[in-house]
């Protein structure tokens, strides 16, 4: 299991401080400690397309900028981020909560979790599922952002991040 503090501090020391979210049971360790970070802008979000756009904006006003939601607000998401992120190439680093996972879940989490890697792979965005082995998967998400100048995600399953 990971500390959270330790992938906050690590995404701080690439520079990520600008974050916009929806809250999920699994990411509350995450949120928790972005909150709590006095040298990290946190604007919390009503819907997972708020969260991108204000993430978005923040990137345009020169700011590294991660998004924290749950998988099921992809579908919320998918016109905000193919007809503005990925046509005028605005990277946001995306930690994307993954309900549903093996079908193990509330019922209304169980499609989503079963569509969610499809979904992205559809979409052209890049991703990964986080492990253990947290800066390494987060210095590959950094690299495709660098390379492609695209939104990025890393994939958290439930229990990984304490």
């Amino acid at each position: 299991m990971i500390e959270a503090s330790s992938v906050i501090g690590y995404l701080k020391r690439n520079g990520y401080n600008f974050y916009s979210g929806v809250p999920c049971s699994i990411l509350k360790s995450l949120l928790k400690n972005v909150i709590a970070d006095e040298d990290i802008r946190y604007i919390p979000a009503v819907r997972e397309n708020a969260a991108l756009g204000v993430a978005s904006g923040g990137y345009l006003a020169g700011r590294k900028s991660c998004v924290l939601m749950q998988n099921s607000g992809l579908g919320n998401i998918i016109n905000a981020m193919t007809s503005f992120n990925l046509i005028y190439k605005i990277p946001v680093l995306m930690f994307i909560s993954w309900r549903g996972f093996k079908g193990k879940d509330a019922p209304e989490h169980i499609i989503m979790g079963k569509k969610t890697l499809s979904l992205l792979k559809e979409l052209s965005i890049p991703y990964r599922i986080l492990t253990e082995r947290y800066e390494k998967d987060i210095d590959w998400a950094l690299k495709q952002i660098e390379r492609h100048s695209i939104p990025t995600v890393l994939i958290l399953k439930k229990d990984l991040i304490k």
